[in-house]
């Protein structure tokens, strides 16, 4: 097997090859780079501490949703589901529902996204409350401005419950 190299030209003007292999895995490196540097910016400026009320929350969840690229046939609410008390730290735990309803099913089925929003007692109250989120069924817990919401965990959600109810009703 032959490797098919590229001539690649450096930023000093020096010329090197490089195999496609290699172009290849500098080119997903480079792209990966550019995903986080744009799902850093997939977000909002949370709430200070001081400002964050339950109202505050639920607004600035649905505006951080729409930051995420998805189609228009999505859509959701967000609910306020409670708040737990720890000493240094109030907790305030909210759920957005989403569907894709349509006029021949507007009934179908529907995908949550957990979040919790942390509001702390002891730090400075001019600093931000922190927000992390899960969607239903899945264990990775993501923090917005460092992951990039896909569309894919939604469908995945709801096609596997499908398949669960069609299972059941076997």
């Amino acid at each position: 097997m032959t490797a098919t190299f590229i001539k690649i030209q450096l930023k000093r003007g020096a010329r090197m090859n490089l195999t496609t292999e290699s172009v290849q895995l500098v080119k997903t490196l480079l792209d990966r780079h550019h995903r986080t540097e744009k799902a850093e910016m997939d977000d909002i400026p949370w709430a200070a501490c001081k400002d964050f009320t339950v109202n505050v929350g639920e607004k600035q969840i649905g505006a951080y949703i729409k930051t995420w690229e998805l189609p228009s046939c999505w859509l959701y609410s967000v609910d306020f589901v409670c708040s737990t008390e720890e000493e240094h730290r109030t907790f305030h735990h909210y759920r957005a529902r989403f569907s894709t309803p349509t006029p021949r099913k507007p009934i179908r089925g529907t995908a949550s996204v957990y979040f919790v929003v942390d509001v702390s007692k002891v730090k400075p109250q001019t600093l931000p409350v922190e927000v992390i989120f899960i969607v239903e069924s899945n264990k990775l817990v993501h923090t917005p401005g460092t992951t990039r919401f896909r569309e894919k965990w939604l469908v995945d959600v709801i096609e596997n419950k499908t398949l669960l109810q069609r299972m059941i009703d076997l």
